[in-house]
């Protein structure tokens, strides 16, 4: 669906609400719409989007029911140019957010994400339409990221620019970059957006180019198949050379299986963008911040305060699902995993219980014990842990099993993890970490004996 909110205020706009009508200039010439960025360029960037409309879901009563959809947000953020790779594409950038705020309505649910104010200053990786941020002041969490993941990367709009110079009245194609930008479109099926220099105006000492777009794709995207249509215009600065000004009204129809319409959202996006420098961006400010991504930086952030857990995880791993007490952490690729067990105090083992409780759930599984390491004292986020590990073959396959105790004033865990033979030397570290990273947030309670779950599997 096209990005990110709503119509703003006459004062921000500045460019689509004019307190006295702008004049056109007549016989003006072919002009050349141009944007170039070269690091260190800064600008301050604001995105309002609003939308609403309706989705159907299949019913097992009913042929489908159909849910009300309705939401809003908001961006605001300087953001520095740090990188751009020869030929031109920007590869990265820092962001420091003023406001990301995100609110939906589906049906009777409501949903809001936002970015922590810890975590407003950004840097964030470009390469084509994928931004991978991570922030250089703590770890984000993975809806954070997706925040971003999904925003409009306004440098990519470049692609709603013409190739040469041009005069009023031409005409153009959007490229499907920019296509893919404003609307997370994966693959383009059919479609296009045609662009329209429709005039140039003055706004005091400034000279615009009005641009229209207008067109409609239909691809896939993480929604599935849908068709999307786009009717707008922009404004571009020719004394800065920069797109300043987009708003667009945009209609996104979910597709079934056979074509047809499965909900459609209707919305409205406006992005203002300024030159601006921001002393949170200068080089004194960034002096001494570390700037590339590393093991550390790039870790992500667990946080699920019905649990009662906090946790850090590499990005290699991603978060499986929550029964109970019990959450799973897979690695990328397959094979390996992990599962942690919150226990309360009265219920955390010692690491040599852990160990025979282990070793006896593994001999009835018919595994055969390779090796065993000896029991290791550790400290972590917040108490105290036991770890040991075992080599073991299980059905002809060849695996590391890592067992760790983790005991809290709150109460304590235990993690279990399966190592598949070609990746265990990669990921062991990254066990331990996220074994020493674990946090827990509230008391855990006893549960009846009959609702305990077996902590001793790891995930396979």
């Amino acid at each position: 669906m096209f990005k990110n909110g709503w119509p703003v205020h006459c004062a921000i706009l500045g460019l689509a609400c004019l307190a006295a009508p702008a004049r056109p200039l007549k016989a003006e010439p072919p002009v050349q719409l141009h944007e170039t960025l070269p690091a260190g360029t800064q600008y301050h960037v604001s995105v309002r989007v609003e939308l609403s409309g309706s989705l159907q879901l299949p019913d097992k009563d009913r042929a489908s029911r159909t849910l009300a959809v309705t939401g809003n947000s908001v961006q605001d953020y300087d953001e520095r140019v740090l990188d751009v790779a020869n030929g031109g594409p920007i590869q990265k950038t820092i962001r420091v957010y003023k406001e990301m705020d995100f609110r939906r309505r589906i049906g009777d649910v409501p949903q809001h994400s936002s970015l922590r104010p810890q975590v407003r200053r950004l840097v964030v990786l470009h390469k084509g339409t994928l931004k991978v941020p991570f922030s250089p002041d703590g770890p984000l969490t993975w809806g954070e990221i997706d925040l971003v993941r999904t925003d409009v990367f306004t440098p990519a709009l470049a692609g709603l620019l013409p190739e040469g110079p041009v005069a009023v009245g031409a005409r153009w194609k959007a490229t499907e970059a920019a296509i893919r930008e404003l609307t997370d479109v994966e693959r383009i099926d059919e479609g296009s957006i045609e662009c329209h220099l429709e005039q140039i105006v003055t706004l005091g000492t400034r000279r615009l180019a009005r641009v229209a777009l207008q067109g409609t794709v239909r691809g896939i995207n993480e929604d599935g198949p849908n068709r999307q249509s786009l009717d707008g215009y922009f404004f571009f600065d020719l004394g800065t050379q920069s797109l300043s000004y987009l708003s667009l009204k945009g209609v996104h129809a979910l597709l079934d299986k056979d074509g047809h319409e499965a909900g459609k959202i209707e919305g409205q996006f406006v992005l203002t963008r300024q030159r601006h420098r921001s002393r949170e961006l200068d080089d004194d400010a960034l002096r001494g911040i570390v700037l590339e991504p590393n093991e550390n930086n790039t870790l992500l952030l667990y946080d699920n305060p019905t649990l009662g857990v906090q946790l850090l995880y590499p990005r290699r791993w991603h978060v499986g699902g929550v029964r109970g007490r019990q959450l799973t952490i897979d690695a990328a690729g397959g094979g390996s995993g992990l599962l942690l067990t919150l226990e309360p105090p009265a219920r955390v083992p010692s690491g040599a219980q852990f160990q025979t409780e282990t070793r006896s759930y593994l001999q009835q599984q018919q595994a055969k014990i390779l090796a065993q390491s000896q029991l290791r004292q550790l400290s972590g986020a917040a108490g105290h842990l036991e770890q040991f590990a075992l080599d073991v073959e299980i059905g002809g396959k060849r695996a590391t099993m890592d067992y760790f105790v983790i005991r809290q004033a709150d109460g304590g865990a235990t993690l279990a993890a399966r190592l598949a033979a070609p990746d265990r030397a990669a990921l062991r570290p990254d066990v331990e970490k996220i074994a020493r990273s674990v946090k827990l947030t509230r008391s855990i309670t006893l549960e009846p004996e009959a609702s305990r779950p077996t902590r001793t599997q790891p995930r396979r």
